[in-house]
């Protein structure tokens, strides 16, 4: 028996520690509603992040009369990939670029549908 153990109590072995490992809640199928992780991350990125939540309202408040929210969509991809923006905003905090060809643009459409209501 070693002298540390004798007057150390604390330098016991100690039992093996039980992990759990947890499953993604997301299946496969969908992500949390959204058709695939692209569109579920685009979304999620527009609806939490200031900046993009605020440029996507602004572009839809002064869209053009007759254009449609996936128009509204499709105005806003381009706004984050060209110009000064594009150069800093091409993609999404984790790494989704905004003109993926996976992102759902029925999808988008539908979220910048709500921009709209919320402005009326």
């Amino acid at each position: 028996m070693s002298v540390l153990s004798t007057h150390a109590p604390w330098a016991t072995p100690l039992p093996p520690i039980l992990i759990s490992v947890q499953t993604n809640p997301m299946s496969t199928a969908t992500y949390n509603g959204y058709p695939n992780y692209e569109t579920w991350n685009a979304a999620l990125w527009i609806q939490n992040d200031e900046f993009l939540y605020n440029t996507a309202k602004a572009i839809v408040e002064f869209a053009e009369p007759d254009c449609t929210p996936m128009g509204n969509w499709r105005r806003f991809v381009r706004c984050m990939m060209e110009g000064q923006v594009g150069r800093f905003l091409g993609a999404t905090g984790d790494g989704v670029r905004w003109d993926d060809p996976a992102i759902n643009p029925c999808t988008m459409g539908a979220l910048f549908e709500e921009f709209e209501e919320e402005l009326s």
